[in-house]
């Protein structure tokens, strides 16, 4: 594991002074989201919630302006840079990184320019044009397995042995970032809770969260913030599982994710502070 993340404008530590579980706050600028769609659509509300984020503590805003829930229709590329270029530009002297939820290259390349500190993609860099979009930037990558695509994959998710294959995909996408040029010191990775994964799946890797870490080498970016494997668990619907979100993300942290992405960002952070005083 390297000594830093490199985030952009930010390095983030990951071992000694300064090391600790870091909280991204979510900014959908959909209308469509599974969890707050159409509440942070226009501008004003979109940077007045980034900013009451920053306040409660989050150490990264994530913007988003494609919904990825199941069976959620693609977005185009023109619509989807009028959601968020505005927002990345409002923010990005706002003195905490910026993230960038896309898998479009287009998109990559027009958030680079913006200064966004992170391209969070779904789809791992996988589309044609986006190594090359992410490529001579300073931006941090996160490399998300999903199997299938939001369209179809809660369908029939099936796996011979989901961690394995989990890990394998994303030693292989690492494996082409790096042959690209790109350092390790900016990669980071996530397991794609919800992305084509059974509750059983989801469960067996936030289990496996350190053989991952320790198998790749790399930091870990866990997202399961009010999730249907929360729902599952609890029986409650999507503005009830605060608890249990809560409850997800220290059992990341306790299983080696350097980040959490959540909706609820001031719960968070104090039962992280809660967590760490405990240790």
């Amino acid at each position: 594991m390297p000594a830093q993340f490199q985030f952009g404008r930010f390095n983030f530590p990951l071992q000694g002074e300064g090391a600790r579980a870091r909280v991204m706050g979510i900014l959908n600028v959909t209308p469509d989201s599974f969890s707050d769609g159409g509440r942070h659509g226009e501008l004003e509300f979109a940077i007045s919630h980034a900013e009451q984020m920053l306040l409660e503590g989050a150490d990264i805003i994530d913007v988003g302006g494609e919904s990825s829930r199941p069976g959620a229709p693609p977005v185009a590329l023109d619509e989807e840079l009028r959601r968020v270029m505005p927002v990345l530009y409002a923010l990005r002297d706002c003195g905490k990184p910026i993230s960038l939820d896309t898998y479009k290259p287009q998109l990559m390349r027009e958030a680079v320019i913006a200064g966004v500190d992170m391209i969070n993609d779904i789809n791992a860099f996988r589309a044609p044009g986006a190594i090359e979009a992410v490529r001579d930037s300073d931006c941090a990558l996160c490399i998300m397995h999903m199997q299938s695509a939001p369209q179809t994959m809660q369908l029939q998710p099936a796996y011979a042995d989901v961690v394995a294959e989990v890990l394998a995909f994303l030693r292989q996408r690492v494996e082409a970032l790096t042959a690209a040029g790109i350092e390790r010191r900016r990669l980071c990775v996530d397991p794609g809770f919800g992305f084509g994964k059974t509750v059983e799946h989801n469960y067996a890797l936030l289990k496996a969260g350190r053989q991952l870490v320790d198998e790749l080498g790399l930091p870990l970016l866990a997202g399961l913030s009010r999730k249907s494997m929360i729902g599952a668990v609890t029986g409650k619907p999507v503005e009830q599982r605060l608890a249990g979100s809560l409850a997800g993300a220290l059992a990341a942290v306790a299983h080696g994710a350097s980040i959490v992405r959540v909706h609820d960002v001031a719960e968070t952070v104090d039962a992280l502070k809660v967590w760490r005083a405990a240790h």
